[in-house]
């Protein structure tokens, strides 16, 4: 058994740093591309798809209609006002008087 003895192999002192660094920038590219894939599949994807099912039963018109009643448009009357003024412009077209 003594004759037996095991060598301890020498460690690796030359190019040490640059075989970490190869290792470590593949591994790092792995991870990108992982890392990648899942934010696209997990969050870019499912987002494309919860807007186009917002879109496809959104009515712009309705919800235009909405927000005018609500009297939230500075470009525009609230409808109270709105039908208001556009009798009065019937009254003063049909009477000759034009603004």
């Amino acid at each position: 058994m003594a004759d037996e003895v095991t060598k301890i192999p020498k460690p690796k002192m030359r190019g040490l740093l640059m075989d970490q660094i190869k290792r470590n920038l593949i591994l790092t590219f792995i991870n990108m591309i992982i890392s990648g894939l899942a934010f696209k599949f997990g969050y870019v994807e499912r987002r494309k798809k919860i807007y186009a099912d917002f879109y496809k039963n959104y009515d712009i018109e309705c919800e235009f209609h909405r927000i005018r009643r609500k009297g939230l448009f500075d470009s525009c009357d609230p409808y109270e006002e709105a039908v208001y003024d556009d009798e009065k412009d019937e009254k003063e077209k049909s009477q000759g008087k034009t603004s």
